[in-house]
């Protein structure tokens, strides 16, 4: 379910949580100790110079050997337009919203929204869409613009 209202001179988008729910088969899922962080839920607004993304990140944090390192805005060419460090654990504040800005991004152009694990990676859910139409969630391959693990900017040494 996606709504959308009028926040100041804005459009503010609200996307319905991936988080899943009584009936909800997860037989596909990873076992806990192999999960990775999933992006569930993504709001954008408006605000000088881009807009501004509210991600909320769900990932089995235990401490800093094992914790959601960062999430990102990327093109459906892989190309990176935001990331979004996260330079510590969260254990006990789960799922985590963190809010990031500004992203440059045309407002119908497609993009994703995910999350970084530490160790582990990419593939984790991830959101798709647009800052206009909003986000659904949507699997990706782990591979999908893997390079970018790489680019700045990185986590300082986790902060406990």
């Amino acid at each position: 379910m996606l709504k959308q209202r009028i926040v100041g001179m804005g459009i503010l988008t609200l996307t319905a949580c991936a988080c899943g729910g009584p009936g909800v088969d997860r037989s596909g899922e990873r076992p806990p100790d192999e999960r990775l962080a999933d992006v569930i839920y993504t709001q954008t607004s408006s605000m000088p110079g881009g807009y501004q993304f509210a991600v909320h990140v769900s990932s089995p944090d235990t401490g800093c050997e094992r914790y959601a390192n960062w999430w990102e805005v990327i093109g459906e060419d892989g190309t990176l337009f935001y990331r979004r460090v996260l330079n510590h654990s969260h254990v006990d504040d789960q799922p985590i919203v963190r809010a990031g800005g500004p992203v440059v991004v045309d407002p119908d152009a497609t993009i994703f929204v995910r999350a970084h694990m530490h160790p582990g990676g990419y593939g984790g859910k991830a959101m798709k869409g647009s800052v206009n139409a909003g986000f659904e969630p949507v699997e990706l391959p782990a591979d999908f613009a893997a390079g970018l693990a790489t680019e700045p900017p990185q986590p300082e040494r986790c902060k406990r």
